[in-house]
Formats: C-alpha cells, sequence, structure tokens
C-alpha cells in the first residue's frame, strides 16, 4: 500500500473508533478490526494515539487489542509479518 493509503486508512479508523467510543464493545470491535488491517507502524501510532484519546475510559481495552491483534497476527500468514 502506498504511503497515502497508508495515512488514509489509519485517519478512517481514528474517525471510526471517536464514532464508537460511547460504547465499549464497538469500540473494542472496531480497535481490534483496526489493528488487523494496518502495518505495523501505524497500528503504533494508532495504538498511541488511543491510549492519549481515551486513556481515561479504555486503557486495559487498547493494551488488550492491541497485545490480541499481536499475537493472532504473528501466528497468522506471511502477510501479518508486521507485528515480529
Amino acid at each position: 500500500l502506498s504511503q497515502n493509503t497508508t495515512g488514509a486508512m489509519l485517519e478512517f479508523c481514528k474517525t471510526v473508533l471517536k464514532r464508537v467510543s460511547f460504547d465499549r464493545q464497538l469500540f473494542a470491535r472496531e480497535l481490534t478490526k483496526s489493528f488487523s488491517w494496518l502495518p505495523h507502524e501505524d497500528a503504533l501510532a494508532l495504538k498511541s494515539w488511543a491510549l492519549a484519546t481515551y486513556s481515561n475510559k479504555h486503557t486495559q481495552l487498547i493494551l488488550t487489542a492491541f497485545a490480541t491483534a499481536h499475537q493472532r497476527l504473528s501466528h497468522a500468514s506471511p502477510r501479518n509479518e508486521m507485528f515480529r
């Protein structure tokens, strides 16, 4: 993916998360999807952004979702080398 495409995807993920942040289950689901779609660098940026933005509400959820995505993707197909 081009830099513009991945940057746009990161911004899209942030927009979705802002819209669902009121609902813990939706936020967790969308965060997990976002981590699985994004390249490693963008996933790390999203994690940092999410912690900075939602640490008062969802800190443990963010850390758990990232760890789960990392673990799942590190055992998945070569397409997901980004978390290794």
